[in-house]
C-alpha cells in the first residue's frame, strides 16, 4: 500500500513538474507567407531551435505558415502592431514600413549572390537595419529568397519586348512596378494569397520570384514558361515586434537576435540547394524554361527607371552598394 502510495505522489510530482514547465514557456508566434517546406519554414524551425537551446526552453516558438495570418504586409502591420511575435518575410512589401529598404530591389543592382550577401551582411546591411525600430520593428537579421525570375502562362520570354502588355503579379512595391511598367509590362500587385487563383482565374499572365519560391509553391501547376532573369535579387528579414523586444531583458535580446542570425543562415542554406537543383525540378515538371537573357538590353530598356531611382535614392547610394567588395 505504501509502495503504491508513494509511486501515486511521485507520478503526481512529476506531472506537476511538466505542468510547470510548460506553465513557464512563453509563447512566441511567427508567420511567414509559404508552406513550412520551404525557405521561409526551414527558418522559422532554425529559429525555434536556436531559441529553445540558448534560453533553455524558456520560449515555444509557435508557427503560422503559409499566410494563415494573412499576406506579408498585414503579417508585418500585425508585428508593428504586437498581435504577432514575428515575420519571416521578402524585403518587397517592407519598404511600405520602411521605406530605405527598397534601393535593395532596384533591377540588376547586385552582381550575384555572394555580392549581394557581403552588402547586407556589411555596414550598408546594418546601416538599413537600424531604421526599423524607429518604425515599431526590430530586424533580426537578413534571410535570403534568391535572385528573382518570370514566369508565365502565355509566351516565352527572351528579350524586353517580349514583355509588352503582360499583366505580372508584383508587390505593393514602387521600384518593382516602375521597373515592369518601363519594360512594357502591366504590373499588378496582388497580395501573395491571391496569386495563384489570379493565375488560374487569368487576372494576371504571370508572376516573379526566386526559384526557392516557384518550387515551392508549385508554380509549374499554373504556368507554362519560365525565364531566368535574375532581375532582382530578393532579400529577406526576420521581423520581431518591437513591443515585446523592448519587454526583454539583455540576455534574451541576446538570444532572439542569435535565433534571428540562425534563421537566415538556414533560409540561404535552403536557397542555395534550391538554385542548384530548382531549375531540373521545374522543367521536370513540364515548364519550359529560357535559361538566359541579354541583362545588357534590359538594362537599356530599363534607363528611364534608373533616373527615376536616382533620384529617390541617390546616385552615390546605389553606386555604394553596386561598387561594393
Amino acid at each position: 500500500m505504501k509502495i503504491t502510495r508513494y509511486l501515486g505522489l511521485a507520478a503526481l510530482a512529476g506531472v506537476l513538474a511538466s505542468a510547470s514547465v510548460a506553465s513557464a514557456q512563453t509563447a512566441i508566434k511567427v508567420g511567414y507567407p509559404l508552406p513550412n517546406a520551404s525557405h521561409y519554414g526551414a527558418g522559422a524551425d532554425a529559429f525555434a531551435a536556436e531559441l529553445a537551446k540558448t534560453t533553455g526552453g524558456r520560449y515555444k516558438v509557435e508557427q503560422f505558415p503559409a499566410s494563415a495570418l494573412g499576406g506579408e504586409r498585414e503579417m508585418i502591420e500585425s508585428v508593428q502592431l504586437g498581435t504577432l511575435d514575428a515575420v519571416l518575410t521578402s524585403s518587397g512589401p517592407v519598404s511600405n514600413f520602411v521605406p530605405d529598404v527598397a534601393v535593395t530591389d532596384i533591377p540588376f543592382l547586385f552582381r550575384d549572390t555572394a555580392h549581394a550577401r557581403a552588402v547586407l551582411d556589411g555596414p550598408i546591411g546594418e546601416e538599413l537595419l537600424a531604421k526599423f525600430p524607429p518604425k515599431g520593428l526590430i530586424a533580426l537579421a537578413w534571410g535570403e529568397q534568391g535572385f528573382r525570375h518570370l514566369t508565365n502562362g502565355k509566351r516565352a520570354i527572351a528579350a524586353p519586348e517580349d514583355m509588352k502588355g503582360l499583366k505580372v503579379r508584383t508587390m505593393e512595391n514602387q521600384v518593382h512596378m516602375l521597373a515592369f511598367r518601363t519594360l512594357g509590362a502591366n504590373p499588378t500587385p496582388m497580395a501573395w494569397p491571391e496569386v495563384i487563383q489570379g493565375l488560374q482565374q487569368g487576372t494576371i499572365d504571370g508572376q516573379e520570384n526566386p526559384i526557392s519560391v516557384i518550387v515551392s509553391a508549385k508554380m509549374s501547376e499554373v504556368q507554362k514558361h519560365l525565364t531566368l532573369t535574375r532581375h532582382v535579387f530578393s532579400p529577406a528579414l526576420v521581423i520581431f515586434s518591437k513591443q515585446r523586444w523592448d519587454g526583454l531583458n539583455d540576455a534574451d535580446k541576446a538570444a532572439f537576435k542569435a535565433a534571428g542570425k540562425a534563421a537566415a543562415a538556414a533560409m540561404r542554406r535552403f536557397v542555395d540547394e534550391v538554385e542548384t537543383k530548382g531549375v531540373e525540378t521545374l522543367k521536370g515538371q513540364g515548364m519550359q524554361v529560357v535559361t538566359s537573357v541579354d541583362t545588357a538590353k534590359f538594362q537599356t530598356v530599363l534607363a528611364p527607371a534608373y533616373a527615376e531611382y536616382a533620384k529617390r535614392f541617390g546616385q552615390e547610394r546605389i553606386d555604394r552598394i553596386r561598387n561594393y567588395k
